[in-house]
Order: structure tokens, then C-alpha cells, then sequence
């Protein structure tokens, strides 16, 4: 059902009787919410269940709305958002009529893109902006779905020109510039296929979708908005009793506060006391106590999806943000991560935007996470400040859910995201950090190590150092620690922040980098100790094999401690060529560099690479990443092996290719502990 105009709620309704005008309004065009909805619910039951939903959310986003956009479009997207709550439950083949069984096998996005262009309506600009996609991937996803859903209906037994598919939805949507269009028509005019084809893609798109009340017999209950008006009335009654007994509850708070006050202002320790009693996220907790940062108490609910921002603490390095997300229907926790559904949407004006963010690894294993299954405490790390104080404006758009499976907690259920939309505006203030001057210098393998400085910041502990690159034979790619000590308090290395690459480079005979430590804040470093882990290396040692016409195949070529097995393979104008290599006993590198060439001085093509590999731990057990996710720090020092590739090659003359391998890369195992003492204040920065 298509509505060319939808007029809005007026405000002044809302505004003196609160929610009954959303009602009245979402009764006055329920056949085409009903509609819509049909697309992504299996029952009448779901569909009150959406209705509900967005009722509610419309009520509780209305102050938001600007008017920049159709009222139209602005309650489709929330109907759309809530909609897609429902697409993943099981579908009851047997109840569903065909078209819908058809569009129950879309994509997501050509699900949405169909519904919304021809079932509501939309232009494609417009479907666009509610998808957040561009009006060419609108194009691919309109093309595919009606494409996808002709052959569930009608079979596949049609052969249009596949050169002429790009017009199709231009010229169902009559956007064709008019010489192309005529080009286009003169090709229908001779061309049965193509004819054939476009009709089925018409018939879809204009009949079966455009009109698809008529087409399935839709009829709206007329229980359905009684229903919803009765579930509304009992959480206004519901709310109205919780209410009631938190009055009660608050008088004696308020009087064991007044005494947690007291006892603060008389002893010095009101942080210490406040927060242990006050703030249940441990982790923010921690900082509150050292007077680190600011508490904050917002929250914005979306899609059945409460995110509230509990605090924030920002310096040199990072701005990290403090979160609790509550999902209000589901027992699911829900963890997010920036720049994945998560941005500042004034980052350009207030952050430095040449930095990147550590990640903040979703802790399930908190104590604090394991109270509700529906609740999850986490932190995610902004871009740090260009100044001292700014006003973050953030933007979430996306969370993802954690997996439930125990044994897999250190991973995360891909694919499984929530889409919403949960906006805050915050102040954060940049907190002090201390800089010590270490200036010693070690060697692995022969190669230099320079160790800079020591910073230590409210949220990370940051060891500088620098690695000589004269020597060509051997090179150290990275160094890997496993903790710092410091006045014998050991902190570990931040998982994912081990060993950046500086953009900063002082020398050009020495590379900089930097490796992240949890905090120490508030220690003054007498003793500094650093324990090794591993180190990456990079070793020149070169070793050419004919892969010319003469030569018979598979080689087996000895290389480094271990036998490499290469097999080369004609495709037309492509060579593939295949490396085998699964002795692991001697072999000194757990990966190939190589090149190709030919007699003359141009550079090959690679048109494809695939590689296959094993991880290995110390006591030789392999693990098979591909057959299935490996918790990886639970291995005793393992190694990934790679042990096929396979190279799609054009461009070589054939009858004189060859592969020449200049070296390797291997990982190796340092266990050593470097003393950094004395270190030396050199600077305090943010104050």
C-alpha cells in the first residue's frame, strides 16, 4: 500500500496527552504499517508486538524530530529499524503465502531496499537516506532481490542480455538519460529474451510488490490496535506502582548518603568511599577514586536497546568511554566498538584525527558481567583530544552481540549485529600524563634495541623504543612484550596494542615504535623492568627455482630446514602456481617472501592469492583455525605455519618463469627481562 502523503502528529497532541495521539495516529494509517510489516513477521502476534514497539519508540524519539526529513520517512525508519528484530525468527513455511516465502530468502539489504522502493513507495533517493546507502548499491541490492525472488516464484528459465541488466531498474524507475533509453528500447524491440525478462522483473515490482495488499488479501484485524491500546494501559499502571515504591526507597537512601557524606568530608576519602559504594562498573570505579575523569548518568534507548554512558576518562593517548547497554526483550549482551556502528560525530573539530584508538577488548569475564544475561559493562577508545577540554558529540548506530557459548567467550558470533540509533553529547577534560627519559640500549639477534621513554597516562602505560635496521641479513620487524614492572608492580601488554609503528621517525638508521601496557597511574618509577615475549623477524636468504616449460612438475625444492613441494598449472593466459610446505620438525619460518619474473624487466600480474595455514604450539599440537575458531591465547607459545598458497600469474613469459624467494619471515621466543632503571622525569604533559 503506497501513501503519497502521511500527515503528521501535531505536537501540541503530544504534547498535552503524552502517547494517545501516537496511537490514534498509528490507527488512522494502519494499513500500511500492517503491510509493511507482513514483510518481516511470521504472525498477527509479531505484528502487535512491532506495532507496540514502534508506538512507543515514535513517542519517546518525537522531541528529536526536526522536520528535515518526511514525517513519512521518518516513522518508516523507525518501523523499519524495529522490523528487523523480527527477520531472523524461524519462519513457518507452511502458514507463509509465496511472495513472502520468496523475500524470506533476501539479504537483509535486498529485503529493505525491495520493500521500501516498491512496497512503500519510496524514491531511491529516499530509500537510500533511511538505509544509509548509496543510490547505486540501492541499484545492485533492487536488481538482485527482484532477480532473487522472480526465481523462487517462476523458476530461472530466463536469458536476458546480461549486458542490459544495469538498465533494468533504471528503466522500471523511468531514470534513464533519453539516449540511452532509446538504445535500450530498439534492443527490447529485437530481443525476446530480454523482453521476457524485464516483464518478470515489471510484474514483480509493480503487481506482486507495489500492490501487495490486493495481491495476498490483506485485511487488518480489528483486534489489532485494541490489543496495543490494552498492553500500553498496563505499563502506564505498572509504572505508576514502581514509581510508588521508589519514593519510598529513596527516603532511606537519602539517609545512609547523607552519612557516606559525613564520613567523606570528615576523613579526606569521600572518592574512595562515594564510588566504592555508588558506582558498580569496576572498572570506571577505579579512576573515580583517583579523582580521574568525569561520571556521567545518560541514556538512550533504541530497537529494545537501552545504552546508557556511565563516564569518561581522557589523556594523551586516548578518550576512553564508559558504557552499560541493557537489552530490554532478550537475554543478549551487547558489546560495541569504534569506527564499527560507533563514531564522534565532530571528531574533524575536536580530536586528533591522525592517532588511532586502542581497542578495548569486551571483558565477559568481568564479575560485573556475569550478573544478568541481559546486561553488559565495557569501555570502547576514542581518538585523544586536539585540546585540553572538548564536547564529544557521539553516535552509535550499530552494536554487536556476544556470544553465549562459554567455550567461545574470547571471540565474538559474527554477523550477529543490532542496528539503532543512540545519540550523547558529553564534555570530557584531558587528564596529566608523566614522561621519563630511559635512554638504554639492548640487542636480540644481533640487532640493536633503543629503549626511549617511559609514559606513564591515566589510562595506559606507553614504553617507546626503537629498532636498528642497518643490518639487511637480519631484520626485526616487531618486539613483542609480555609485562612491565614497575616498583614491582607488574602490569601485562595490551593485547592488541603491542608493538605501533610511530609515524615519527627521528633517523632514518633506526624505526620507532611503541607498545601499550594496562595503567599505572600515580606510580613515581624507581624500578622498571621489561619481560620479553617474542619478536618477529625478517631473514634474506635467497634461492631462485625454474618454473619454465622444460621443467616437470610438482619440484620438490629443499628450502631453509624443510622440503617445499611447487606445482605449476596452465589456465589460458593465467599460470597458477601452488607452494606446499607441512614439515614443520626443522623448518626455520612460518612464511615465504617471494617475487616472479621472466627474461624481461616487466612485473607479473598476481590476479589471485589464497594461502592455507596451521598454528602450532610449543609441544608440536596443530590447531586448524579454518575448521573452526581457536582461542589463541590459551596456546603455549604458538607459531602460524603457512602451508599452501596458490598464485593466479599473467603477464610472464611462460617458457622462462621463474620464482625466486628472498627470504622469510619467522617468529621467535626471547625469554628475557631488560632492567630500565633509572628513569628520569623529562615532562608532564596536559596540565
Amino acid at each position: 500500500m503506497i501513501l503519497e502523503k502521511i500527515e503528521p502528529i501535531s505536537k501540541a497532541a503530544i504534547q498535552e496527552k503524552g502517547i494517545e495521539p501516537v496511537v490514534d495516529w498509528f490507527e488512522r494509517y494502519k494499513e500500511y504499517f500492517y503491510t509493511l510489516g507482513w514483510f518481516s513477521v511470521q504472525n498477527q502476534q509479531q505484528l502487535e508486538e512491532l506495532f507496540y514497539q514502534c508506538i512507543v519508540k515514535v513517542h519517546k524519539e518525537w522531541p528529536r524530530y526536526k522536520g528535515d526529513v518526511s514525517f513519512k520517512m521518518w516513522v518508516t525508519t523507525i518501523f523499519v529499524q524495529n522490523a528487523r528484530g523480527f527477520s531472523g525468527l524461524k519462519v513457518s513455511e507452511e502458514t507463509r503465502q509465496d511472495l513472502y516465502k520468496a523475500i524470506d530468502h533476501l539479504e537483509m539489504d535486498e529485503k529493505e531496499a525491495l520493500i521500501l522502493t516498491y512496497a512503500a513507495g519510496f524514491s531511491l533517493e529516499e530509500a537510500s537516506q533511511i538505509l544509509g546507502n548509496t543510490v547505486d548499491k540501492m541499484k545492485s541490492y533492487l536488481f538482485s532481490g527482484i532477480q532473487a525472488v522472480r526465481n523462487q516464484l517462476y523458476g530461472t528459465d530466463f536469458h536476458g542480455c546480461e549486458e542490459y541488466h544495469t538498465h533494468y531498474i533504471d528503466y522500471l524507475e523511468k531514470s534513464m538519460d533519453r539516449p540511452a533509453k532509446v538504445e535500450f528500447e530498439i534492443h527490447l524491440y529485437n530481443c525476446p529474451e530480454c523482453q521476457a525478462d524485464l516483464a518478470s522483473f515489471q510484474e514483480i515490482a509493480a503487481t506482486r510488490l507495489n500492490r501487495v495488499e490486493e495481491v495476498q488479501g490483506l485485511t487488518v484485524p480489528s483486534q489489532l490496535m485494541e490489543n496495543v491500546r490494552k498492553r500500553l494501559a498496563e505499563k502506564k499502571d505498572h509504572r505508576q506502582k514502581r514509581n510508588k515504591k521508589r519514593q519510598k526507597w529513596a527516603l532511606i537512601f537519602a539517609s545512609a548518603f547523607a552519612f557516606v557524606l559525613a564520613l567523606g568530608f570528615m576523613t579526606g576519602l569521600l572518592p574512595k568511599v562515594y564510588y566504592a559504594w555508588a558506582e558498580d562498573d569496576e572498572q570506571l570505579r577505579s579512576y573515580l577514586q583517583q579523582g580521574l575523569g568525569e561520571r556521567l548518568s545518560l541514556e538512550a534507548e533504541s530497537d529494545g536497546v537501552l545504552v546508557k554512558i556511565k563516564g569518561v576518562v581522557a589523556d594523551d593517548f586516548q578518550t576512553l568511554v564508559f558504557y552499560e547497554i541493557h537489552s530490554l526483550e532478550e537475554d543478549k549482551q551487547y558489546f560495541m566498538g569504534f569506527d564499527d556502528g560507533v563514531s564522534v560525530e565532530n571528531e574533524s573539530d575536536i580530536m586528533k584525527t591522525q592517532s588511532y584508538p586502542l581497542y578495548s577488548f569486551p571483558d565477559a569475564e568481568a564479575e560485573m558481567n556475569k550478573n544478568a544475561k541481559n546486561v553488559f559493562y565495557g569501555k570502547v577508545s576514542l581518538r585523544p583530544l586536539e585540546e585540553a577540554e572538548g564536547l564529544i558529540k557521539l553516535r552509535i548506530n550499530r552494536i554487536q552481540e556476544l556470544t553465549n557459548d562459554p567455550a567461545l567467550r574470547f571471540g565474538f558470533m559474527p554477523g550477529e549485529n543490532k542496528t539503532g540509533n543512540w545519540s550523547f553529547e558529553f564534555p570530557a577534560t584531558k587528564q596529566p600524563s608523566m614522561e621519563y627519559t630511559v635512554n638504554q640500549q639492548k640487542e636480540i639477534e644481533g640487532v640493536p634495541i633503543r629503549i626511549n621513554k617511559l609514559t606513564i597516562a591515566p589510562t595506559t602505560t606507553v614504553l617507546q623504543y626503537a629498532i636498528n635496521t642497518e643490518k639487511l641479513e637480519t631484520r626485526i620487524d616487531m618486539v613483542n612484550f609480555r609485562t612491565l614492572e614497575v616498583n614491582k608492580k607488574e602490569v601485562e601488554a595490551d593485547m592488541y596494542g603491542s608493538s605501533h609503528f610511530m609515524d615519527f621517525q627521528q633517523e632514518n638508521e633506526w624505526t620507532a615504535y611503541q607498545t601499550y601496557f594496562d595503567p599505572l597511574y600515580g606510580e613515581n618509577p624507581k624500578e622498571v623492568k621489561a619481560q620479553l615475549e617474542s619478536v618477529y623477524l625478517s631473514v634474506v636468504k635467497p634461492k631462485t627455482i625454474d618454473l619454465g616449460a622444460t621443467q616437470t612438475f610438482p619440484q620438490k625444492i629443499e628450502y631453509a630446514g624443510s622440503n617445499l613441494t611447487i606445482d605449476k598449472v596452465e589456465n589460458g593466459q593465467m599460470t597458477n602456481v601452488m607452494i606446499t610446505n607441512k614439515e614443520f620438525k626443522n623448518r626455520e619460518f612460518e612464511s615465504l617472501q617471494f617475487d616472479f619474473q621472466d627474461g624481461s624487466a616487466d612485473q607479473p600480474s598476481i590476479t589471485h592469492m589464497d594461502s592455507k595455514g596451521v598454528l602450532l604450539d610449543k609441544a608440536g599440537v596443530e590447531y586448524d583455525p579454518h575448521k573452526g575458531p581457536v582461542d589463541y591465547e590459551k596456546l603455549d607459545q604458538p607459531r602460524y605455519y603457512v602451508t599452501e598458497q596458490t598464485l593466479g600469474i599473467e603477464g610472464l613469459e611462460k617458457n622462462d618463469m621463474k620464482l625466486n624467494i628472498t627470504g622469510y619471515n619467522a617468529l621467535k621466543y626471547v625469554e628475557e627481562v631488560w632492567d630500565l632503571s633509572p628513569v628520569q622525569l623529562s615532562q608532564e604533559k596536559g596540565e
